[in-house]
């Protein structure tokens, strides 16, 4: 104990990053000739914040808003298009690319802030090298800048040349790329993640992509610039929307087991009680999607005109509602597991 005065109370703050770049930090705290104050009393390293919510938000809504309209684009309205609907869907994918490099910066650098305990300022002069080449979060984060910074360029290239190959090498680099949040995550580091799970949570999200931004393509996009397009739309991405949710539901239902072994963990643990809000709104957009499928097709089917916009709207809000539920869940450590039920090396 030397360097410690008698008669005085310490506070110590440690954190620690995980492999998947979560910051979990916390105080302890002793006293030497004193009682020591109570932990909840002692200004502490900060772990995981709202900011970190959001930005995760920001980049599932930047994914969305990239893959979902160019699988609408290269899967349901191939072959020519008004030019003001093609104009659109150029500007939307292109600032998407960019926005999930930037975002991607920004959760970075959230990230990095909350494991060093510096304020943006300081963090500025800070050595991130270890933070981002020694954790799978980092890598995973350089790995994707440097991809989307590629697919962005392809879709300029598309645009300004009016090519429609560079287009699809980017909707398969985009959804390539997107393993890179499942390998870093959840489903990736836990003591009893596998490749399975690494591949179920790739699927969850690449359907969640293409569903979310699908749908809002029909109403951003879609309704208000292409209205002869409208059934042709609707109707194509109908049939891919039924994939889609089984695909969802199915790798959701399976990583929910993993994660929460015990049904009492749904209320009993923070991961748990997130998952259940989360499946709330999921149940909510279900629901949206099965009106318009089984009410709103059979009547543009019939040719029968259906004011549909605001309901696609509603169905977008309560979608991109799911990705914040998504984001937060992502942030919030999932119960401890049995490490008897960890996978062994091979599976790895």
């Amino acid at each position: 104990m030397r360097g410690l005065a008698h008669g005085t109370s310490y506070t110590v703050r440690w954190h620690v990053v995980g492999r998947d770049g979560h910051s979990p930090a916390g105080v302890y705290t002793f006293g030497i000739g004193v009682s020591p104050p109570p932990p909840t009393a002692a200004a502490g390293a900060r772990g995981t914040t709202w900011r970190d919510d959001v930005a995760r938000w920001l980049l599932f809504a930047a994914l969305s808003l990239l893959i979902g309209p160019l699988a609408v684009r290269l899967l349901v309205l191939r072959g020519p298009v008004p030019p003001a609907l093609e104009r659109r869907f150029h500007l939307v994918t292109t600032v998407a690319a960019l926005a999930v490099v930037n975002v991607g910066i920004a959760v970075f650098v959230i990230r990095a802030s909350n494991a060093l305990q510096l304020p943006f300022d300081d963090l500025l002069y800070g050595d991130l090298k270890p933070f981002a080449e020694q954790t799978r979060f980092g890598i995973a984060f350089l790995a994707m800048t440097v991809g989307f910074g590629v697919v962005a360029t392809l879709l300029m290239l598309a645009w300004v040349f009016d090519l429609a190959a560079p287009r699809w090498w980017a909707l398969g680099l985009s959804t390539l790329l997107v393993s890179g949040l499942s390998l870093a995550g959840h489903q990736g580091t836990e003591p009893n993640a596998s490749r399975l799970t690494e591949l179920a949570d790739w699927l969850h999200l690449v359907a969640a992509c293409v569903w979310v931004g699908g749908v809002a393509t029909l109403a951003l996009l879609v309704w208000p610039a292409a209205p002869a397009l409208r059934a042709r739309a609707f109707l194509g991405f109908s049939r891919i929307a039924v994939a889609l949710v089984a695909a969802m539901v199915l790798a959701g239902a399976y990583l929910a087991l993993v994660r929460l072994p015990d049904l009492s963990d749904l209320w009993q643990t923070d991961y748990g009680r997130m998952l259940t809000v989360k499946l709330g709104i999921v149940a909510l957009a279900l629901a949206w999607g099965g009106f318009h499928h089984t009410v709103v097709r059979p009547r543009i089917e019939a040719g029968a005109g259906v004011r549909a916009r605001p309901s696609l709207v509603g169905e977008t809000v309560v979608a991109l509602t799911v990705l914040l539920a998504a984001a937060v869940l992502t942030n919030v450590s999932p119960p401890p597991v049995d490490p008897g039920s960890a996978p062994s090396a091979s599976s790895r």
